[in-house]
């Protein structure tokens, strides 16, 4: 697919598939990269979507690095789980460290 062709969701995704392995970006910083400054709830609302679409849901957080998208995940620590299997430290659902492991798209592509 032609990237003007895709619809936000489908950019949202684009974007999330390339954080890389070990790190977390925010809502926020893939919506400024796509030009949509004030969508970070929309990009949420495309987390929640995402579902068997082969994207890194988990590696999205909020820009205070909370797991505010826990909820949309099976069970109640999925989340965390699949975070902290990549070596990220959750504690009371924050990441740790969050500006050592935090991959901004705007800076990174």
């Amino acid at each position: 697919m032609k990237p003007e062709t895709l619809n936000f969701f489908d950019k949202v995704y684009e974007v999330a598939r390339l954080i890389p392995y070990g790190r977390v970006t925010s809502y926020g910083a893939i919506g400024n990269y796509l030009g949509e400054p004030r969508s970070a709830r929309m990009v949420g609302y495309a987390m929640n979507g995402s579902s068997g679409k082969d994207v890194p849901a988990h590696r999205v957080v909020n820009r205070k690095g909370l797991l505010t998208g826990k909820h949309h995940f099976e069970g109640t620590n999925l989340m965390q789980q699949l975070l902290e299997s990549e070596g990220i430290k959750v504690i009371d659902n924050q990441i740790q460290d969050l500006e050592s492991i935090y991959w901004d798209p705007a800076k990174e592509l």
